[in-house]
């Protein structure tokens, strides 16, 4: 991973030729990065012959719809060799939505998995749930206000590895409540912040890293399109930082020691930046947010980054991110996702299954280094945490971050 790369002095991050043909030039990434691709690539093939946590998926969702349902499938597969589905709690779907029609898929996909996999339990409530074994690993994938009532549930039952979707709960104080919890009972929490493991993040830290003077710039673009926004903004009630953006502010906890102690200076992007109040359109009650936002961070130790994201990006499309290198204002380097191979494959997967939500397929091959990272350091009774899994220490920092930013911005986008 890039966070080894650029540690490991005994490895040159960054050689010459990766093609950027945005600007003719041509460059090469190193050794180093290509083994830690081709080590992902040996785990996420490998297939029996080792120990394997048993994961649990709780709030599984709508098949083809829910996140849960997506970590599931990809267990069910064999995709991810550390790790086994070894059961799926659902509440809703097998309590009081078992009626409604994205019930009856739930019991279809079921059945379906009874024929398949005998072995996995579906249960409708916590409470009626146990770990089996030690090395088991709680996946949440709910939504997220309920996060801090289920996480207290599942640490009470004895599971002592819970994966958390982002951003792990609604606010700061509840995050931090958990994480103080889980302290005391000895449970080790992972947060799935997918940017933190993918390849285009990987690319650009090496050139900045390797490059004197440099500074990134992280673009997020959303697929939205202007008529979706009212009911964007509705669903999403957080808003933009604490929801599309947080992916980003995990990554400058992560690699540019930001956090709201060490932040020095924040610069709005006011000619990008577009802050708007839409009626939702089921409550008809106004909301205020960010259709897109821009800004740049210093900290109190020279570090410099940027962050644009925008809901309307990538309009009617599939949405993406980039990441833009400069240095004194010239960009050097330039890394994309989805790339052109990437963007072929995905528009094949997305015709021939139009429903799958399009970010399962653009995020597949993240969401099995994710699961693998974090089943591989379970079975191996590893210390600290897997390389490049965001912890819920930087999980509850990333929140903050974004918590400070929101009470900056009313004030300076009054």
């Amino acid at each position: 991973s890039v966070t080894s790369c650029i540690r490991m002095p005994k490895f040159a991050c960054l050689v010459a030729l990766l093609a950027s043909t945005a600007h003719g030039e041509r460059r090469e990434v190193s050794g180093a990065l290509r083994s830690s691709r081709v080590a992902d690539s040996t785990i996420l093939n490998a297939r029996g012959g080792g120990e394997e946590a048993d994961m649990v998926i709780v709030g599984c969702g709508v098949p083809k719809r829910g996140m849960g349902w997506y970590h599931a499938t990809q267990l069910l597969k064999g995709e991810i060799s550390s790790g086994r589905l070894s059961g799926i709690i659902e509440p809703y779907f097998l309590g009081p939505g078992k009626d409604s029609p994205p019930g009856k898929q739930f019991a279809q996909f079921m059945q379906e998995v009874g024929a398949s996999h005998k072995d996995v339990e579906f249960i409708d409530e916590i409470g009626k749930w146990s770990p089996k074994k030690e090395k088991t690993c709680a996946l949440i994938a709910g939504r997220t206000a309920d996060n801090p009532r289920i996480f207290k549930e599942l640490v009470d039952k004895g599971c002592k590895h819970i994966y958390l979707e982002k951003p792990g709960a609604p606010t700061v104080g509840e995050l931090e409540e958990m994480m103080k919890y889980a302290e005391k009972k000895g449970v080790k929490v992972y947060v799935g912040y997918n940017k933190n493991v993918t390849k285009y993040v990987r690319l650009a830290l090496e050139f900045q890293n390797a490059t004197p003077g440099a500074s990134t710039t992280f673009v997020h673009n959303n697929a939205y399109q202007e008529h979706e926004l009212a009911e964007c903004f509705e669903r999403n009630a957080e808003g933009i930082l604490k929801n599309m953006a947080i992916h980003e502010l995990a990554l400058l906890v992560t690699y540019y020691n930001v956090r709201v102690d060490t932040v020095a200076e924040v610069i709005p992007d006011k000619a990008y930046s577009r802050r708007l109040t839409l009626n939702g359109p089921s409550s008809g009650k106004p909301y205020t947010d960010f259709s897109r936002v821009g800004f740049t961070v210093k900290t109190k130790d020279g570090a410099m980054v940027t962050v644009r994201a925008d809901r309307c990006g990538d309009a009617g499309g599939q949405g993406g991110s980039e990441a833009i290198v400069e240095v004194n204002g010239k960009e050097e380097f330039r890394s994309v996702t989805p790339d052109a191979a990437l963007k072929s494959k995905v528009d094949k997967l997305q015709k021939a299954d139009p429903q799958m939500m399009p970010y399962f397929f653009l995020q597949d091959e993240d969401y099995k280094i994710l699961k693998e990272r974090v089943c591989k350091h379970i079975v191996t009774d590893a210390d600290g945490s897997p390389e490049g899994i965001a912890t819920i220490e930087i999980a509850v920092e990333a929140l903050k971050l974004a918590e400070y930013l929101n009470k900056f911005f009313s004030k300076a986008f009054a």
